[in-house]
């Protein structure tokens, strides 16, 4: 951190998280804590709970949460360090020149540079787009009807004709070879040539979720190819970690996202007043663009062309979100190919119509099976259900795979009886606890063995779950001491958060969730490490119920972790660790953790 901890401490405790954020949304007092409605998402009742003993917030409706450095990143777009400094001045704190090491200055260094080259360029870019030079780039924005205030606020430009035009110019601005090579934006041949990356060319400046230019895709003019290209991966740029338009989505304030293929489509959609569309930047969706996704909203709409690459890409897409924990649903766009061909032709309105009626991704994924066979062929027909029987099996809750037999048996003139009986007997056939993955999904986990440890997403709740019982009941420190230690949480930001946990209790007799979320200094880690103090606990539950579910938890993680290091161990070929982690297995399955004594 740029600053020393003890200041930061200082800063958060002097600024009352309740006070702060009655600055900006209306509180009013609900037991322990303070509710309203969240400024993040659009909501009529309240959901935004800031409690003064935490000095945290959390929305029980889109999952925000933090502290009060937080709230200020998240609501005004500031950086941790801006966030400091507006606070320190609220409170009268002289903030320090701060001190860091010269590696850590020249990394920094390197990144501002960065962003001021990309700055740079989208604003030439934007000027060329408006000279003479740039009139057929106007010609063709215009022509696909976007107005003067959708190419401003996208800041869409024209990169000239001319080979080493932007080098020229940010070599003239004072840039030396070494910073522009690594800008993505010059590329430097054997012979020492220099030229640009992108020349006749529209420009779509790329931006982070703070609005900052990290890098830029551009559409050729004419018959060029390829039609479009994206900056290559930099400093700033990692194409599989971000996605287009995600700095207005994230603000947009409605329950879901669109996921389009490309710029123009999120644009139009933006134009349309649909500002909740965003898009991979031309790659094949990737799992941390979902986890990025699932920060903001917990629903998402595909909305990718209606042809047979678009429904492959979304077919790929869909497990990849649901793996994420999102709910996803697909727009039917025919007769039309893309979102800025359907509103060009219908308008907004009708677009509206077909959210509405978007379809579940499961009974989509059945519509495009379906294809592959004759259904007047009664033996093809028999291997469509057989097909839908088996994939069924990826619902492990019964009512949840009930409602779905009874919806597909519906739609295909099925004995709601008979396709259960299939279900079940492939159920029966694959044994207990294994599931039917798509082709897909297995080909992107590997061999996956039931029976063997949790799923993911179980594991992470049960290390959340412990994070939370651990604030609310000091007393626990004491009880699984000597049983759970840091290094047994799996997950990085959940161990690191486990550790200043363990730390502060260990040097102070207490916690202060407040305090370790200091250590973070993005938004995103910050709101991540906030939902670990977040769950809501059951009140009802008796010290017996308590009890249980306690040892449960424990077990769980430390069974994983056990079984983590024994994977290490085999493969070091290290016996003593091996027979020490064999004891500890033992000793687990004899656990019990007492609430009622000492």
């Amino acid at each position: 951190m740029f600053y020393p901890e003890e200041l930061v401490e200082e800063i958060r405790q002097k600024n009352d998280i309740v006070d702060v954020i009655s600055s900006y949304v209306k509180l009013q007092r609900k037991g322990g804590s303070y509710m309203g409605l969240c400024p993040f998402h659009n909501e009529k009742s309240p959901s935004f709970s800031v409690s003064a003993a935490k000095q945290m917030y959390h929305c029980f409706g889109c999952g925000v949460g933090g502290n009060v450095f937080t709230f200020l990143m998240e609501y005004e777009n500031y950086s941790f360090v801006e966030a400091l400094k507006h606070l320190a001045g609220r409170v009268g704190v002289t903030l320090p020149e701060a001190e860091i090491s010269e590696e850590a200055k020249r990394q920094a260094g390197v990144k501002a540079r960065l962003l001021e080259i990309n700055k740079e360029a989208a604003k030439y870019y934007y000027f060329q787009l408006k000279s003479e030079r740039g009139q057929a780039a106007m010609n063709y924005l215009t022509n696909r009807q976007l107005t003067e205030e959708t190419i401003k606020k996208f800041g869409l430009g024209y990169s000239n004709q001319t080979g080493n035009d932007i080098y020229q110019y940010l070599k003239h601005l004072g840039y030396e070879d070494d910073i522009l090579r690594e800008s993505g934006l010059i590329s430097f041949d054997e012979k020492h040539k220099v030229y640009d990356k992108f020349w006749n060319r529209v420009m779509y400046p790329i931006m982070d979720v703070n609005s900052r230019v990290i890098g830029f895709g551009g559409r050729v003019m004419g018959d060029g190819l390829p039609k479009y290209l994206n900056s290559p991966e930099t400093k700033l740029f990692d194409k599989s970690r971000n996605l287009y338009g995600l700095n207005f989505a994230r603000t947009s304030r409605k329950q879901n996202f669109l996921i389009c293929e490309g710029y123009m489509d999120v644009i139009a959609l933006h134009q349309a007043g649909f500002t909740n569309a965003v898009a991979s930047l031309g790659t094949a969706f990737t799992g941390l663009q979902a986890n990025l996704i699932k920060r903001y909203t917990g629903e998402v709409l595909l909305t990718y062309d209606s042809d047979e690459a678009g429904t492959k890409a979304a077919l790929r897409a869909i497990p990849i979100l649901k793996e994420a924990g999102l709910t996803v649903k697909v727009i039917n766009m025919k007769p039309y190919k893309d979102p800025d061909e359907f509103i060009k032709a219908l308008g907004a309105e009708e677009f509206q119509k077909r959210i509405d009626g978007a379809r579940n991704s499961f009974l989509f994924e059945v519509e495009v099976m379906e294809r592959d066979y004759d259904m007047n062929d009664p033996e093809q027909k028999t291997r469509f259900f057989n097909e839908i029987a088996k994939k069924m099996l990826q619902f492990t809750e019964e009512i949840e795979r009930n409602i779905y037999i009874e919806a597909v048996s519906k739609k295909y003139d099925i004995g709601f009886d008979n396709l259960r009986k299939l279900v079940n007997s492939y159920g029966a056939r694959l044994g207990t606890g294994e599931n039917y993955k798509p082709k897909e999904y297995t080909e992107r986990k590997g061999k996956n063995l039931p029976g063997k440890d949790l799923p993911a997403e179980g594991m992470r709740q049960s290390q959340r779950i412990l994070l939370t019982w651990l604030i609310e009941d000091l007393r626990l420190f004491g009880k699984i001491k000597g049983i759970i230690a840091p290094a047994d949480f799996t997950e990085d930001l959940y161990k690191q958060t486990a550790e200043l946990l363990f730390e502060q209790f260990e040097k102070e007799g207490r916690v202060t969730p407040a305090k370790i979320l200091n250590h973070f200094e993005s938004k995103e880690e910050q709101k991540e490490a906030a939902s670990l103090f977040s769950l809501e606990l059951s009140s009802e539950m008796s010290t017996k119920e308590k009890e249980k579910a306690l040892n449960e938890t424990v077990q769980r993680i430390k069974k994983n972790s056990l079984e983590m290091q024994s994977k290490e161990a085999i493969a070091k070929n290290d016996i003593q660790t091996m027979q020490v982690i064999i004891k500890e297995q033992t000793d687990l399955q004899k656990l019990h953790i007492s609430l009622t004594d000492g």
